[in-house]
């Protein structure tokens, strides 16, 4: 699938407006309230009481709404409404409603890094995916950008349970819309780069410490010696295998397929590990994904 004019062709609208995170919550002014960096969005969702929260996201998002789309520039705060989605390690998902002036409700997805993240995910390549895979028909549309996040259309659809690849049904679509996927064209180097992000992800893993002393305990016990011995043999034998090359979404868990039961639409999302790999891995990977986040393999 060549790369489309569409895609290249996107400006997205970009936001670099921020908030001093160290003023307590009633003097954080609303017009710098948008885009909490890192941890400081994750503690008002952990410690503000309900009604402080409320009034933070809407201010947030009236602000973020504003600066990234001037056709709500002139609307006041109660035009907008913030439902929290989901929450993980690598994302915190809001739901963002807005009623414009002629009473149409218009339904936006507002999704913030996790704090960290920044390590174990290159931000650069997943805006980079996202412009090109949307333009394919792919998650949800890029509609902004701003310091620690992004804005994205709002797919009306339930995530995937585990449960649900075993239907199959489903699990035929999925493997037509990850034989799509894989050939979708992202400019750039074609090197696999699951080595790589893996031994990036090593580096980081065999250096970390704990204050909980059981964790540590469990950590130490850990010979990393031992498993980059097996990261290197395995990496010589992925040499010699001549696997095919391709886009490929390196994630594909239940999280990150929503399916609208009305329409019988199926979506993959979140591209946050995707980049050019092994096909044979993307799709073991998948089916590893098949025992769930309990790693329940009598599925």
């Amino acid at each position: 699938m060549a790369v489309s004019v569409e895609a290249r062709n996107i400006q997205i609208p970009y936001s670099s407006l921020t908030v001093d995170h160290t003023l307590p919550i009633p003097e954080m002014k609303p017009s710098l309230v948008y885009a909490l960096f890192q941890f400081c969005f994750f503690f008002l969702l952990m410690y503000s009481t309900r009604f402080e929260l409320i009034l933070i996201m809407k201010r947030i998002m009236k602000k973020l709404c504003k600066d990234l789309f001037t056709k709500w520039s002139n609307l006041d705060e109660s035009h907008f409404f913030a439902e929290r989605v989901s929450g993980g390690i690598t994302n915190l998902l809001l739901k963002v409603s807005v009623k414009e002036q002629n009473g149409n409700m218009v339904h936006i997805t507002v999704r913030l890094y996790g704090p960290n993240t920044e390590y174990v995910i290159n931000r650069e390549r997943e805006l980079q995916a996202i412009h090109y895979l949307s333009a394919a028909g792919f998650g949800a549309k890029l509609l902004g950008v701003f310091g620690n996040g992004m804005v994205q259309s709002f797919i009306h659809a339930r995530t995937f349970e585990p449960l649900d690849f075993r239907k199959p049904k489903l699990a035929a679509e999925i493997a037509k819309q990850l034989h799509r996927f894989h050939q979708v064209e992202i400019p750039g180097s074609k090197e696999p780069q699951l080595w790589v992000d893996t031994f990036k992800f090593f580096e980081r893993a065999s250096t970390l410490t704990f204050d909980d002393h059981e964790k540590q305990a469990r950590y130490d016990a850990i010979s990393f010696e031992e498993v980059h011995t097996e990261l290197i043999k395995l990496k010589e034998l992925t040499g010699r295998l001549d696997a095919p090359v391709v886009f490929a979404h390196n994630d594909l868990l239940s999280g990150n397929v929503m399916l609208n039961e009305d329409e019988e639409k199926l979506y993959i999302i979140d591209f946050e590990y995707a980049s050019y790999s092994y096909r044979g891995f993307d799709i073991g990977n998948h089916f590893n994904e098949y025992a769930g986040y309990d790693c329940d393999y009598t599925l």
